[in-house]
């Protein structure tokens, strides 16, 4: 396990997928953080690469050939290298290496940088392509907060966006594939009242949303978190069934939809990382 700290939170991590896996509030007392359960979801914030979502029968094609990824794909399960570390701040590193290319047929290097300014977490993903071809890849969070944060109930929550949308919901299959016809969702409003039956049906799927962040507020109380999103195209939220968390996850990615060719340039949301162009994105929570 590893650790930043400031004078207002304390951050912990593990190499494991370069997971966070607490988020604590020296000065409040109350840690932001899914403690992990494997009853419900053993993971807290897995980083998912180079696949956001699940791939239509986990397979994808590139140049012809088919290629095997689970859904969100392999870097969760992977120990990571700490490469630099301050009192504020920590870099974990992840390299290509033969058990990665035999599904990922790409030479890459994924960063991921930690760092504490007062009450904010900051969180970058840099992707660099070491190869001589243009590499294609997604990358997103999954970060779990508590839910309830005090002695109140999980309905007492809700999520507010910092504008008012008017998107759909794109509903996922039973095979977590995204479905061909939107649902309406937003009526020009801000809110999304948490309620347990909320995710029985999968997660809530948003594309370019006007908002850059959303808020978990509580009705009872002033304790919640500010979570800035600028420049991730897709939105997930989600929680297991009867769990006690609500994940945020931004994604510069999304799952296959039904209608995939399963061809990886083709693939909606992907990103083309050229050598020498390093691909950046980064959120912020800000806990309070």
């Amino acid at each position: 396990m590893y650790s930043i700290e400031n004078d207002f939170l304390k951050a912990s991590f593990m190499k494991k997928g370069a997971e966070l896996t607490g988020l604590y509030h020296k000065q409040l007392k109350l840690e932001y953080m899914w403690h992990g359960n494997p009853l419900f979801w053993s993971k807290q914030s897995p980083v998912l690469f180079p696949v956001v979502g699940g791939l239509k029968d986990n397979t994808y094609f590139y140049n012809n050939k088919p290629y095997q990824l689970p859904r969100h794909g392999f870097a969760r399960e992977k120990d990571f290298s700490v490469v630099e570390q301050s009192a504020a701040g920590i870099t974990f590193s992840l390299r290509y290496d033969e058990e990665t290319l035999l599904v990922y047929p790409f030479q890459f290097e994924l960063n991921i940088f930690y760092s504490l300014n007062k009450n904010t977490l900051t969180v970058g993903y840099e992707v660099k392509n070491l190869g001589n071809d243009e590499m294609y890849m997604s990358i997103g969070g999954h970060p779990a907060f508590k839910i309830p944060l005090l002695d109140d109930k999980y309905e007492d929550y809700f999520l507010e966006f910092n504008a008012r949308e008017t998107g759909n919901r794109w509903p996922v299959s039973s095979e977590g594939l995204i479905e061909k016809t939107p649902d309406p969702f937003f009526t020009n409003d801000s809110i999304i009242a948490l309620t347990k039956e909320l995710f029985l049906k999968d997660a809530l799927v948003f594309k370019d949303l006007l908002s850059d962040t959303v808020s978990l507020k509580s009705a009872n109380h002033e304790h919640g978190l500010d979570f800035h999103f600028a420049g991730f195209p897709f939105m997930g939220i989600w929680a297991a069934e009867n769990a006690d968390f609500v994940c945020i996850e931004p994604w510069c990615g999304i799952a296959d939809s039904v209608a995939t060719d399963q061809q990886l340039k083709n693939k909606e949301g992907i990103n083309r990382v050229m050598t020498g162009e390093p691909f950046n994105k980064k959120w912020e929570v800000t806990v309070y």
